[in-house]
């Protein structure tokens, strides 16, 4: 199974050549957009493909040859691209399916989600693909971001959104706008996004497809999803299972509220459900759900930077230069249902010697706010060596004036690398911490900017752990 789900969907990540049906030289329409994305990933080598735009009433955009139709398109097109209105879609479609193309995404919206026409013309697609062996995102979608290879179908121009650069997260969405915020945000952040994928109404491929894909994706390490409803429940607790065992899973389930599960049915025309059953399929598959957007990517931030390091329990150790922040850090512990650990008799010994006399050791180890480097590589040393601790949240207040600062982010960026246990970072501050963040982020530490969504996040490698020990 998983070598021919690869293969049926190997064209939508690195196609040979992509036919853009829709093509325009309009400025500005979904048709120009996608086809300048395309045209300037060739230019910049990231797209290795072919590209052939298809429209009726041009012959040439930008130097390139404009096919009238779908049946004058060279042999090796294996990926169509369709960016007309809807009512032309299922005709295109019989088009395509003469042609021999197996692979199809369909921007263009105005079908389900907006009643029985809509879901007559998606019957009606989905039996044409059925019947010849096609494969179909969408429609009502923004399609496949895939950096590495220089596949883009978002239609919202450089000029109006960042892409990310490419990282280990995949990010599956039924909802294209929050695809393409979400894109933009995780530019910003620095957080690399290896693959994107917008579905829409999905018709056919969906998220069951796209976690046994994943699954043989070596580039992708944590795959993340924003689900509003799912049509096939046992395909996707089964697909769920297989993957899970292999690498995480972060979920945000929309629709959690009667209104939430109205606005789902009339944004992409999914049934949400009842929530508590999707908690339920949640926790027996190991995905990991997320409470919202942030959390999300919290989870999805310290998996992939960990690179599959697991606590191997629940027991958290929490070392800060600010005693306030240990004690949020204490009580968000106990909120997502952690354990305090109890530190070792040979650990407290070790770091009373070396501390001086105001410094408090124990669990949270304030190293208080004259600290300098030294201090902290002696409480983290102490922490990653003990028995009772499964990982470790590091809160530093960058503010404090005798702390070198690229001297602790060497510190914990090698206990990171060194140590079998976790490392969460806390950085709370303005635009001088962030610049210090991003520099640890850069050497393998998650970074949070409070102490609450460092140990929300690590609650969520705590869950998932325990989920494969039982599995």
């Amino acid at each position: 199974m998983g070598e021919k789900i690869v293969e049926e969907l190997r064209p939508f990540f690195d196609p040979k050549a992509v036919a853009l049906i829709g093509a325009t030289n309009k400025r500005g329409k979904v048709g120009n957009v996608i086809f300048e994305n395309f045209k300037r990933n060739r230019e910049n080598g990231s797209f290795r493909g072919k590209l052939y735009p298809v429209n009726p009433k041009l012959d040439e955009i930008e130097g390139y040859k404009v096919y009238h139709s779908v049946e004058e398109l060279p042999d090796d097109t294996d990926l169509a691209v369709i960016a007309i209105p809807a009512k032309f879609v299922p005709a295109t479609m019989r088009d395509i399916a003469g042609n021999g193309i197996k692979a199809v995404i369909i921007i263009t919206g105005g079908f389900g989600e907006l009643g029985e026409e809509g879901k007559r013309m998606e019957r009606e697609i989905y039996e044409i693909a059925k019947a010849n062996g096609i494969r179909v995102i969408g429609p009502n979608c923004v399609g496949i971001y895939a950096p590495d290879t220089g596949v883009d179908t978002v239609f919202l121009p450089d000029e109006k959104m960042d892409r990310p650069k490419s990282g280990p997260i995949a990010f599956v969405s039924q909802s294209g706008a929050f695809a393409a915020a979400m894109l933009d945000w995780a530019a910003g952040e620095g957080i690399g996004i290896g693959k994107m994928v917008s579905y829409g109404n999905k018709i056919d491929v969906d998220d069951a497809d796209l976690m046994d894909y994943f699954i043989h994706d070596d580039g992708i390490n944590v795959v993340t999803f924003y689900i509003e409803g799912v049509k096939d429940g046992r395909k996707f607790i089964e697909a769920a299972k297989r993957i899970t065992r292999v690498k995480p899973v972060v979920a945000l389930k929309a629709g959690r509220t009667e209104y939430g599960a109205k606005a789902a049915s009339s944004h992409t025309g999914s049934l949400a459900g009842q929530d508590v059953i999707y908690d339920a399929v949640f926790k027996q598959t190991g995905i990991i759900r997320a409470d919202d957007f942030e959390h999300m990517f919290d989870l999805a931030k310290a998996f992939a930077r960990l690179k599959g390091k697991l606590p191997k329990g629940n027991r958290i150790g929490i070392i800060t230069d600010g005693g306030g922040a240990g004690v949020m850090a204490s009580d968000a512990v106990a909120r997502f249902g952690l354990r305090m650990a109890e530190l070792s008799e040979e650990s407290r010994r070790f770091l009373k010697e070396h501390f001086p006399p105001h410094a408090v050791v124990g669990n949270p180890t304030d190293v208080v706010g004259d600290t300098d480097a030294e201090r902290y590589r002696l409480a983290i040393e102490a922490f990653v060596n003990d028995p009772n601790v499964d990982a470790v949240v590091v809160i530093v207040l960058f503010q404090v004036p005798l702390l070198e600062d690229e001297k602790i982010i060497d510190i914990l960026a090698d206990y990171q690398e060194r140590s079998g246990k976790p490392i969460v970072a806390v950085a709370m501050g303005g635009r001088k911490t962030e610049h210090y963040a991003k520099m640890l982020e850069e050497r393998g530490v998650p970074v949070y900017p409070t102490p609450e969504r460092g140990v929300r996040a690590l609650a969520g490698l705590v869950r998932y752990a325990e989920y494969l020990r039982k599995a």
